[in-house]
């Protein structure tokens, strides 16, 4: 037995500082909510929950894209609806005009009517005289020529893309029906021999981009549901890794606390023992 060194004491003194250390680890854990509270925790776990993390933000921005995209074509279509009716009413205005009850005052009626919803459908898919349409969304235009189309990311890769095609309206069966020799005067008028089935042109020609911009939105819808699985198991996989589970975590807690109040309470028995010394001495 020595009096100078105190083995005993210095034993318990460094696995009460062991003790007392996981038991902050573990407070800072359950305190924070993430398993991982400084690299030392997991390294490796934690490079890899970095990676997941930044995926994860890329498949949401790229469903951001995908979901502008969607109300890009709802748009287009919205608009189309429209002119779909528009020119079933110039169909049945072309037929009113070939009325022989109808005389010039009536047939000139009809005319103005027709000439008014020309100008509707130029003012919405546009054209030399209109630099303006109302056929756009967010500035980019629905109805004009874009031989190219747009490029929508659907993906969080590099290459993950799809194009929507052209949807130009200012050109075929229904720009026909919208050539002016000046502005504000159309060249095509209701009394027009092979008015019906010119309307029944541009009918069809807007009833076939609808079709077309149905298929794209179909597919991305699909990207829509498919990035928005991707994410969420994405952050799954991350919640696996960075969250405590705090069952777990408790339990641990509760040992570390118990180690550091037996650990103390052994550290001041170690700290008597010295004093035994004592007695040989008297």
């Amino acid at each position: 037995m020595t009096i100078n060194t105190n083995p005993g004491a210095s034993a318990a003194a460094l696995q009460l500082s062991r003790s007392q250390d996981m038991l902050t680890r573990s407070l800072n854990k359950l305190s924070s909510g993430n398993r991982i509270v400084q690299p030392s925790d997991d390294a490796a776990g934690l490079a890899v929950s970095e990676k997941f993390s930044a995926q994860g933000k890329r498949i949401g921005a790229a469903l951001t894209n995908v979901q502008n995209a969607v109300s890009y074509v709802q748009t287009a279509d919205g608009f189309m609806g429209g002119l779909s009716q528009v020119l079933s009413r110039m169909s049945e205005l072309s037929m009113l005009s070939k009325d022989v009850t109808k005389n010039t005052q009536d047939i000139a009626l009809y005319q103005k009517e027709f000439t008014a919803l020309q100008q509707q459908v130029l003012d919405t898919v546009g054209g030399p005289s209109v630099t303006a349409p109302l056929g756009t969304f967010n500035g980019v235009s629905l109805f004009g020529p874009n031989a190219a189309g747009l490029t929508v990311t659907i993906g969080e890769g590099a290459g993950q893309t799809m194009t929507i095609a052209e949807t130009n309206l200012q050109d075929g069966p229904l720009g026909a029906l919208l050539t002016q020799t000046t502005p504000g005067t159309f060249d095509v008028q209701v009394t027009d021999v092979n008015i019906s089935t010119m309307v029944t042109d541009a009918i069809q020609d807007v009833a076939s981009e609808r079709a077309s911009l149905g298929a794209v939105q179909s597919r991305l819808e699909l990207a829509v549901s498919t990035l928005q699985v991707q994410g969420q198991v994405l952050e799954q996989a991350t919640s696996r890794i960075r969250d405590v589970d705090v069952a777990i975590e408790s339990t641990q807690f509760a040992k570390e606390n118990i180690l550091v109040q037996s650990g103390t309470a052994m550290l001041a028995q170690a700290n008597q023992l010295p004093q035994s010394i004592l007695k040989l001495l008297q």
